[in-house]
């Protein structure tokens, strides 16, 4: 399991440096930058101190689908709880369900929003989970720059244990996430509707062996249907 760290429209130079220096710290190496700000200015580079060849390797992509095309799963992070999803977890509780289903899943993203107002509605209704960090006092917020070393530290641990692990289940997530998608189309259930997005929050927290279930109901409903 790899992961992937994502800053959405990052408006401060620096702060794209101080999320490069974090990631290196806790041994992460891949950067993506959706539409950022000029990420190798020397505000930024003066904060990624020793962390100069993340930034410079670091991915730009100009929207989102297009940076998550090929991950597997993706967690948006985001201040404070909003109407997109239902459930929100925190850091430690999504590497639970990481680590449940760690056999489907081969790359991860973790999504982060602007400094100013965090990751829109639709960004966030789009990935797989929601976290967000429990904060004792809702302000002063912690900036962009903590909150990636905050959950890359929390995530390190998660990394190390799974480079050992298993061979990738066949049936990954990925797909079940696909197959599901397109059933709901054909019982015209559509992504317009509360319903659409609940059951694939939903389906975002099941382990490796109901993923395994799920794809031979799904292929026999397909088949029905």
């Amino acid at each position: 399991m790899n992961f992937v760290f994502i800053l959405y429209k990052p408006a401060v130079p620096g702060n794209v440096g101080s999320a490069a220096r974090a990631l290196k710290t806790m041994g992460f190496r891949e950067l993506r930058l959706i539409d950022p700000c000029d990420h190798l200015a020397e505000e930024a580079k003066m904060m990624a101190h020793g962390s100069h060849e993340i930034l410079e390797q670091a991915k730009v992509f100009i929207d989102f689908n297009t940076a998550i095309a090929d991950l597997d799963f993706v967690i948006g992070t985001t201040a404070k709880k909003r109407t997109a999803k239902e459930d929100y977890l925190t850091p430690k509780e999504a590497i639970k369900i990481l680590h449940i289903k760690q056999e489907s899943l081969k790359k991860v993203g973790i999504l982060f929003g602007t400094e100013e107002s965090g990751l829109p509605n639709e960004i966030l209704l789009e990935c797989d989970l929601a976290s967000t960090i429990p904060l004792k006092s809702p302000y002063p917020s912690i900036n962009l720059g903590q909150s990636v070393m905050l959950y890359a530290y929390e995530f390190s641990d998660l990394e190390i244990e799974m480079k050992e692990g298993e061979e990738i289940n066949a049936h990954s997530y990925a797909e079940l996430k696909k197959r599901i998608i397109l059933l709901m189309d054909k019982l015209d259930i559509k992504d317009n509707i509360a319903l659409y997005h609940r059951i694939l929050e939903r389906l975002s927290q099941i382990n490796s062996e109901d993923i395994n279930l799920l794809h031979s109901i799904s292929s026999r409903l397909d088949e029905k249907i």
